[in-house]
């Protein structure tokens, strides 16, 4: 199966969790659709989804995750990705996808 290429721009959010701050940018829903409805069978624990992911210049290797409550995937922003990548939280960004199963 060839891999598709999702293009695609969201905002980075922030999830405050009991400890920790959390970044994420959310899949828009239609996408996260077909996303699921092309490789949902062969998600992994707690539905998650291995992906390639690229902002600007830099790519990196991630899962997403599936969210119930927005219907979207959510796609975590690690410190060091999100200082190579230069965003930060309320900043919209352009982002490159793909699932690697």
């Amino acid at each position: 199966m060839k891999r598709p290429r999702y293009n695609f721009k969201s905002k980075v959010w922030l999830y405050q969790g009991q400890n920790a701050v959390w970044h994420f940018v959310s899949v828009p829903k239609k996408l996260s659709k077909e996303i699921r409805e092309t490789f949902g069978g062969l998600a992994r624990g707690w539905g998650s989804l291995p992906v390639e992911v690229t902002i600007g210049s830099t790519t990196w290797k991630t899962s997403i995750f599936p969210d119930k409550k927005s219907e979207t995937y959510l796609l975590p922003l690690k410190r060091d990705v999100r200082e190579r990548a230069h965003v930060s939280s309320g900043q919209m960004v352009n982002i490159v996808l793909i699932v690697r199963v």
